[in-house]
């Protein structure tokens, strides 16, 4: 272990469009699962801070809400959450997703912004595996024309490419202090959020277009138990009756096969024993709930 006066801790905050992969990007430098993926966009809701440990150097890497054009409060408060972790960041990274081979609104709006707020950021070209060399480039120049950058990286955070260059990097910038956190976590996130946002995730990949955005997760009870397992009880809110029919599935097998991967996933996450239940409840207005917001960390005036 380093010595105190040797240690550097400081804070990373990661931007984009929404579905740039920036959930991707800080379970890969984490070197483990703390923040939930799915191929739709907007799947992140609040700041999820990974903490990566490594020789002298603490980074506690903030992953935020995708930024974009909000509609509604929701959306309002999840981009200001985003806004916020840049403001709070000793470094920024703008993730850009070119694997489509163009850059999107949401990106160009991204940036004008950061000119208006004179804010320097390393960009990081995301998902560079999906491009031919030529356009990759042609898009580099394109977006270095477009804003005034640090650095430029390129990386695909699902494979890894590139990012042991960013990771040593941002190593170097992180200033001189102490760590925040003991050595082995790796993540801020209260483990009942954190089991609610595992089940939300399997909402997202198990029923597609059907529900995700309708639908939020609450962990009612977590209760250990004297053989190391734990009980974890938890409520899947949704805003109508026929969108309860869709969790359920018939027979019940849908929310079955939900709690049954999200068990699956907490028990390899957390090398434990667990034991979920699962219900379903109608509440049309929990995206308009104080006490929501206030749970997710985010702020319902925003």
């Amino acid at each position: 272990m380093s010595a105190e006066t040797d240690r550097r801790c400081g804070m990373v905050g990661i931007i984009g469009a929404p579905n740039a992969g920036k959930s991707t990007l800080v379970n890969r430098l984490v070197g483990s699962k703390v923040t939930i993926v799915s191929p739709k966009v907007q799947t992140t809701r609040t700041r999820v801070m990974g903490i990566l440990t490594e020789g002298d150097t603490q980074i506690i890497l903030v992953d935020t809400p995708g930024i974009f054009a909000p509609k509604r409060r929701l959306d309002r408060a999840m981009v200001s959450a985003a806004w916020q972790g840049a403001r709070d960041a000793d470094a920024v990274l703008l993730l850009v997703d070119i694997g489509k081979g163009r850059i999107n609104d949401d990106t160009r709006a991204i940036i004008e912004k950061l000119k208006e707020q004179k804010r320097r950021v390393a960009l990081v070209l995301n998902k560079i595996d999906m491009l031919a060399r030529e356009r990759l480039l042609s898009l580099t120049a394109e977006l270095n024309a477009m804003g005034d950058f640090s650095d430029v990286y390129m990386i695909s955070a699902l494979k890894g490419d590139g990012v042991d260059k960013l990771k040593a990097d941002l190593a170097a910038r992180m200033p001189q202090g102490p760590w925040l956190f003991g050595d082995e976590q790796l993540s801020d996130m209260p483990m009942r959020l954190l089991a609610a946002e595992i089940t939300r995730e399997q909402i997202f990949l198990q029923l597609g277009d059907e529900l995700p955005y309708d639908a939020t997760v609450e962990t009612e009870e977590w209760q250990e138990r004297d053989d190391g397992s734990a009980k974890v009880s938890q409520v899947i809110y949704v805003r109508r009756d026929t969108q309860k029919a869709i969790v359920l599935g018939a027979g019940g097998q849908r929310i079955k096969k939900i709690g049954q991967a999200a068990r699956l996933e907490l028990e390899a996450m957390l090398d434990r024993r667990i034991h979920m239940t699962l219900f379903v409840k109608v509440r049309d207005n929990w995206g308009n709930d104080p006490a929501r917001f206030s749970h997710w960390g985010l702020d319902f005036n925003a």
